[in-house]
């Protein structure tokens, strides 16, 4: 982290849990002007954190860079909306609040007339690891905008990682939460059926955090090792794959236990063998979304 005090003045909209605690981390860097309709979290930042707290949003135009941290993407087209014009030509907005790509390329394209530049610098991590300062950074946009504001990002994040352009950062973010939640679900499923089967929870967790496991192989050795490269040749059958998740439905059904995330992947088993993938690993279920998207996930 650079430590370094940072001759300039970084503006914050969302002084919210997360926004509060990104407050507590610029305002060792750097004058900081905060903004929050709710007084009540405006007057807490600016008692702990020792901010300029602004009455009105035009205030934190002054700032050469505004970081969001807001609880909607039409929020932040609306205080884009008014920070914009009374920006000074090149100043950044740095986007932390979780959105879609398309929302980071509105926001570029609201900026853009004014020169004002946009990037996304979605935040991986909880509000303890911001304000701890070892929280992930998921970066998207121009890499000239980015070395811009390296002295704010290496203050909010230990580990940042760029994508690609604006956007990416985001759709980085919403996919690999998608995956998190997707695996809540599964995982509630499973600990209700190991339960269920004499199985304790803590015997499941311990099993499954095992590499060579159900969490960890499906990615290390499935997608990297077979989807990335198409290599399909060889491993564990899809068919039997899919008998294996005919046994998984049946010891639910036996034991009373809803599924929805399982019961969900069955049926892309089922659809893969019509499709004649049968004998090809397991992992070529992944060709189905190519036929679907039109898209290759070879490298």
């Amino acid at each position: 982290m650079n430590s370094e005090h940072v001759d300039t003045t970084v503006g914050l909209c969302g002084l919210g849990n997360m926004g509060g605690a990104i407050a507590g981390r610029l305002a060792a860097l750097t004058r900081v002007i905060g903004y929050d309709p709710d007084n009540r979290r405006l007057d807490e930042a600016v008692d702990r954190h020792g901010i300029a707290g602004a009455t009105e949003l035009a205030e934190v135009a002054a700032a050469d860079v505004v970081v969001l941290s807001l609880p909607s993407p039409e929020t932040s087209v609306e205080v884009c909306h008014t920070l914009a014009p009374l920006m000074g030509t090149g100043a950044l907005i740095l986007e932390t609040s979780t959105v879609n790509p398309t929302d980071m390329w509105r926001l570029r394209d609201l900026c853009a007339p004014r020169s004002v530049r946009v990037v996304d610098a979605a935040i991986l991590s909880g509000v303890a690891q911001m304000e701890a300062g070892s929280a992930t950074l998921l970066l998207g946009g121009d890499e000239a905008d980015l070395a811009r504001a390296a002295p704010i990002l290496e203050v909010l994040g230990r580990r940042r990682i760029r994508f690609g352009d604006v956007g990416s950062g985001m759709a980085a973010k919403v996919i690999n939460n998608a995956v998190a939640h997707a695996v809540m679900v599964m995982l509630a499923e499973a600990g209700a059926m190991a339960v269920a089967s004499g199985v304790s929870g803590e015997q499941l967790a311990e099993l499954l955090a095992d590499p060579e496991a159900g969490l960890s192989r499906p990615l290390t050795h499935r997608f990297v090792e077979r989807v990335l490269p198409g290599a399909y040749e060889g491993g564990m059958p899809t068919e039997a794959a899919r008998k294996d998740s005919t046994l998984a439905l049946a010891l639910a059904q036996q034991q009373g236990v809803p599924l929805f995330a399982i019961q969900g992947a069955h049926t892309v088993y089922e659809i893969a063998l019509a499709q004649g993938l049968g004998r090809d690993d397991y992992a070529s279920v992944a060709r189905l979304w190519e036929q679907w998207t039109g898209r290759t996930f070879t490298r």
